[in-house]
Order: C-alpha cells, then sequence, then structure tokens
C-alpha cells in the first residue's frame, strides 16, 4: 500500500512522525524492529490537511485558536466548538475515502479501533497521551469514515488547545494521523514504565494491569494489579492484587465493548502469572534498548501463553525524562513556589 493518504503501519518509522503522526510511528519502530505489534494501517497527516483545505481554507480559525491566551478557557471552548463542529459535519475528500475503503476491506472487514495519530504526541518534551480520541470496535467502512473525522476533530478538543498554549505550541503545522487496526479480544492488559513513575528508579520495570480491555484501567473504574521487576536480576519485588471490581470486554459477535461487573473469584486474582509479569518486563527493556530511553508503554495479552503479548503504544516517558534536564543549579525555595506532577493517561 504506497499511497498518498494511507500506508501500512510496518511500513513508517520514528523518522515519519510527521507524516503519519506520533502514536503511528512509534507502532512502526516497533514493528520494524521486529517487536509484537498487531497489523494495521495509518490514514496520512496529508488526508487531514486536504480534509482541512474544505473546513478552513485560509486557516483563518487555526490562526484564531493559535492566538487565544491558555487561560481563556471560555474563548477555546467556543472557537474548539466550532471547529470540531465543522470538522465532522465536512465531508471526506473523495480521494482520501478512495484509499481508506480498500484498505479497511484489505484489513478483513471486521470491526476495527480507531485510534488518534497527533503529529506532536509522544514527544521527548511534552505529553498529549488521552487528550485526543480514541474509538474502539468500529463496524463497517461507513462509521470509520465517521470515526476518522471524529479523531481528526479532537485534534481541537478544549483540553487539547489549552496544552499546547501552555506549552506555547502554535497550531501551524500542526496534523494528525489515524491508526486503524483490528480490534483485539485481551485477557489483561495495561500500562508500563521501564523506569519507576514514582521514585524515577531506572533499574525496574513497573506494570500495571486488569483483565480484558485497558480502557477499565484509563478510565479508573478499577484498582488495577501492579508489579515492580528488577531489570538487574529480573525478580519480581513489588507486587499489589487490586481489586478489579469492572471489566470491560469486547465480544466479536455482540454489542462491541461492554463494561460488566468482574467474575468475583477474579477480582482480586492477579491478572498476569509470575511468568506473564517477568516475560512482560523483558519485553519492556527490548523497547527500552531499542529507543535508548525509558519508555511509557501499553500492552496486551491475547491468550494463556506470555508469548502473546502485543504493544499498542510507545512514548518517551516524560515525568522524569523532564526533571532529568532540570538545571544543575537551582532557585532556593520560596513559600509561594508550587510542585506540579503530572502523570500521563492512554488507549
Amino acid at each position: 500500500m504506497t499511497q498518498l493518504f494511507t500506508c501500512w503501519t510496518a511500513e513508517v518509522g520514528a523518522a515519519d512522525a510527521t507524516r503519519v503522526g506520533g502514536k503511528a510511528a512509534a507502532l512502526g519502530e516497533m514493528a520494524r524492529a521486529g517487536l509484537p505489534v498487531p497489523r494495521g494501517f495509518v490514514i496520512t497527516t496529508a488526508a487531514f490537511l486536504s480534509h482541512m483545505d474544505g473546513v478552513d481554507p485560509d486557516g483563518a480559525a487555526r490562526r484564531a485558536l493559535g492566538a487565544l491566551a491558555a487561560d481563556d478557557l471560555a474563548g477555546i471552548a467556543r472557537a474548539a466548538a466550532d471547529l470540531r463542529g465543522r470538522v465532522v459535519a465536512t465531508g471526506l475528500p473523495p480521494e482520501v475515502a478512495s484509499e481508506i475503503t480498500p484498505a479497511c476491506a484489505a484489513l478483513g472487514g471486521g470491526p476495527v479501533a480507531v485510534r488518534s495519530s497527533a503529529t506532536l504526541e509522544d514527544s521527548a518534551e511534552a505529553s498529549f497521551a488521552g487528550l485526543q480520541d480514541t474509538y474502539l470496535a468500529v463496524r463497517g467502512t461507513g462509521v470509520v469514515l465517521d470515526r476518522v473525522r471524529a479523531c481528526w476533530a479532537s485534534l481541537y478538543n478544549d483540553e487539547s488547545i489549552a496544552y499546547r498554549r501552555r506549552q506555547g505550541t502554535g497550531e501551524d503545522g500542526l496534523a494528525m494521523g489515524v491508526v486503524v487496526q483490528p480490534m483485539l479480544d485481551p485477557r489483561s492488559a495495561g500500562v508500563m514504565f521501564t523506569r519507576s513513575p514514582v521514585t524515577g528508579d531506572r533499574s525496574v520495570v513497573a506494570i500495571e494491569g486488569t483483565w480484558g480491555l485497558g480502557s477499565a484501567l484509563v478510565g479508573g473504574e478499577v484498582t488495577p494489579d501492579s508489579f515492580t521487576v528488577s531489570k538487574v536480576t529480573g525478580e519480581i519485588t513489588g507486587r499489589r492484587v487490586g481489586v478489579k471490581l469492572r471489566v470491560h470486554s469486547f465480544t466479536p459477535n455482540g454489542p462491541g465493548i461492554s463494561a460488566t461487573p468482574m467474575a468475583i473469584p477474579l477480582q482480586r486474582t492477579p491478572c498476569l502469572t509470575d511468568d506473564e509479569v517477568r516475560a512482560l518486563a523483558r519485553l519492556g527493556r527490548q523497547v527500552e534498548d531499542h529507543y535508548g530511553a525509558p519508555q511509557d508503554i501499553e500492552w496486551a495479552l491475547l491468550g494463556d501463553s506470555p508469548g502473546r503479548f502485543v504493544l499498542l503504544q510507545s512514548r518517551p516517558e516524560t515525568v522524569w525524562a523532564g526533571r532529568d534536564r532540570g538545571p544543575i543549579a537551582s532557585p532556593r525555595a520560596k513559600a509561594s513556589d508550587h510542585v506540579l506532577v503530572r502523570f500521563s493517561r492512554g488507549l
């Protein structure tokens, strides 16, 4: 698939972030490195820009967003809602739709996940995780096309715009790719940090997980299981079994995503065996070794074998990386100082 508006995930890599967005570039980079990444295709940023030529031909709406102050929340809300509405209401350029339709068929025509991949996503300097939209269990090409526009519109979510203003990032050159992958039905899923998100310790891998889809964890509906694994010995040095009262599941021939009470025997049962925890930590180290920096990784386990792990995303860890880049000499503390700690959220 070598076309202007679509490409296979495995055809891109880290150097293609401006063409496909951060998430897609990371997925392609991991696939090229031989890491387990689900097959999928990407709708490139060229498709987004073609669509925006019809939505905002002279760029006036986007320039107006870029001129708003970070604390002008009411102004951001008004302008963002207007632009999102126009993005969703404007029909896709026919040449874009004509590439997406056969790509969906090539994936098998079944339910898919449609995931935003903005060009500013997943950088080492800032984390936009969770600020743009993802849609799960999308059925039918027509609905995929609608969800693609909804992903594009989410680039102009209020929180995303306000974050860009706080970061001093303008709207010029901003674009979004979209990743489309077959919908997975994992046994367990979660996140993994290749350094401790609490202490910054680089000698450990920190894993959180739950039964079923990771969306229950991301949405705060469960207290996840947590594991800490030593990179030096491979030993599980920390363990906390959460009370997982809810589970998000995907039924291929059913209604799609369901959120139901977790079976009582599994609520306090770890979602990973010790062998699976160690295998996942080794996989996390492979990702870190490939990138040469600590990573924030989303994972899923598709069956009962440790070899059935797949990686859904990897981004640079930003909380402790930002502190590592801080000045060697710091100003003396003042009573008015505040310490803000921001943890990433994602799927």
